[in-house]
């Protein structure tokens, strides 16, 4: 039976400091997007690509320390998609990156 992997790798610049929430037994959770440059043959210039990006635990408490906006980091996680509900009602979909390592650059 083969394995699959859910594994990714970004460097990117943080878009703005970080979201912190503090959960009542000591955990947090950091929120925050991330900036990959994109190179497009056709305009011949670099365009941004967003990808929405949390942490937990110790790596949340790295990125409350050290990042905000314009930081450099490269990050290693997976995938994550969830679905939720907006403030109207609407459900949503929303594909994310859970921070399994983080390096500041």
């Amino acid at each position: 039976m083969q394995t699959v992997r859910n594994h990714i790798t970004l460097i990117g610049n943080m878009g703005a400091d970080a979201q912190i929430t503090n959960f009542d037994n000591g955990g947090k959770v950091a929120r925050f997007n991330l900036a990959t440059n994109k190179y497009s043959s056709k305009s011949r210039e670099e365009q941004a690509e967003w990808h929405r990006i949390f942490a937990w635990g110790n790596m949340a408490k790295f990125i409350e320390s050290y990042g905000e906006k314009g930081k450099q980091l490269a990050i290693h996680g997976r995938l994550v998609n969830r679905t939720y509900m907006n403030k109207e009602g609407e459900q949503r979909k929303v594909t994310e990156v859970e921070v399994k390592h983080v390096i500041g650059l």
